[in-house]
């Protein structure tokens, strides 16, 4: 199959590329600077204790979106804040069959699109302010995901891989397509699970339920999965935030097939692993936490759902964005004196 993957050298969508690639695909990945550079000179390195050795994924690396052609299968693996920018060269390269699997945390753009109910084709402003983003892609051409696997970048051009391998696909209207099965049949071939679910977007909320809590929690303090979960304060502001996405669930028709303290034990036996939004703001970059939490909160102003857990911690966690951010990515953030 003829893949492209869109931040390619990027945590996850360096680990898709190499293990696709081995696995006999042609692939593609688009990236930048010092990684695209890393990437056309020694390939794409993956580091797995599972291996002695580092794998080593035969990829071409490009710049440009546009030269990717057009791909069976495109992988959308940036952040939900990265897709805005780059939708117009993404959508030149989605011919009528090819199909998108968008990658992103948090709640979609597509999530009311092919949705029965009342909220059919609402727009979710908070990741598609305006509909840009629905606009740009028919939903014809999208398969959902959720990514579980934990990652990070060990240097350009080299991933590690944590844990975890499952990459859950769905059409956005439930039903099994041969294509959605081809698609999973090439993810199993490369080694990873990837079952066909009837119901993507519970799938969507079980993993948003650990994102939209441990991810801000951990910013906030620095803090891991595990000492976050074991620290019976957080654990309980974990537990309120959750409670509330759950309401809010419940009331767009979704079903949690684990009930909270499963979740947040789950959330434990990962252990000292640094969420995403940790390790982003160690490196100064912007945070995710509209998709992640601002999302929730507009569904739960869609929804009649009172927030107040929810909304205190995205106001705490969107301010020290800003601040680092102002300070050009620096955690050394200055203070007035007097307060």
């Amino acid at each position: 199959m003829k893949i492209c993957v869109i931040g390619g050298g990027g945590a996850i969508g360096g680990y898709l590329a190499v293990m696709l690639a081995r696995a006999g695909n042609e692939v593609t990945v688009v990236a930048r600077g010092a990684t695209l550079a890393a990437i056309q000179e020694r390939g794409l390195a993956l580091i797995d204790e599972d291996y002695p050795e580092p794998l080593i994924g035969e990829v071409r690396a490009i710049e440009k979106i546009a030269d990717a052609g057009q791909p069976d299968l495109v992988i959308l693996a940036v952040k939900a804040h990265q897709v805005e920018p780059i939708i117009e060269d993404m959508a030149k390269i989605i011919g009528p069959n090819t199909v998108l699997i968008p990658m992103q945390n948090g709640i979609p753009w597509w999530y009311f699109q092919k949705l029965s109910g009342e909220y059919r084709d609402h727009s979710v402003e908070t990741v598609d302010a305006g509909g840009v983003l629905k606009r740009s892609i028919n939903p014809d051409n999208i398969i959902g995901c959720v990514v579980y696997p934990a990652t990070f970048t060990q240097a350009p051009g080299v991933i590690r891989h944590v844990e975890g391998n499952r990459f859950p696909l769905g059409e956005l209207d439930g039903k099994t397509t041969p294509r959605i099965q081809q698609i999973s049949e090439v993810m199993i071939a490369a080694g990873f699970k990837s079952p066909i679910l009837e119901d993507i977007r519970a799938e969507i909320w079980l993993k948003l339920w650990g994102n939209m809590t441990f991810n801000p929690i951990s910013a906030l303090t620095h803090g891991h999965l595990e000492g976050i979960c074991r620290f019976p304060l957080t654990k309980d502001l974990a537990r309120n935030m959750m409670a509330e996405a759950q309401t809010i669930g419940e009331k767009l028709g979704v079903t949690f097939r684990v009930d909270i303290e499963r979740r947040i034990a789950g959330a434990e036996k990962v252990g000292r692993h640094k969420t995403s939004m940790l390790q982003d703001l160690e490196a100064g970059r912007a945070l995710e936490i509209d998709a992640l939490l601002g999302s929730v909160i507009e569904l739960g102003q869609i929804t009649n759902t009172a927030t107040p857990c929810l909304s205190t911690v995205f106001a705490l966690t969107k301010y020290l964005d800003m601040n680092v951010q102002a300070a050009k990515g620096s955690l050394a953030l200055p203070f007035a004196a007097g307060y």
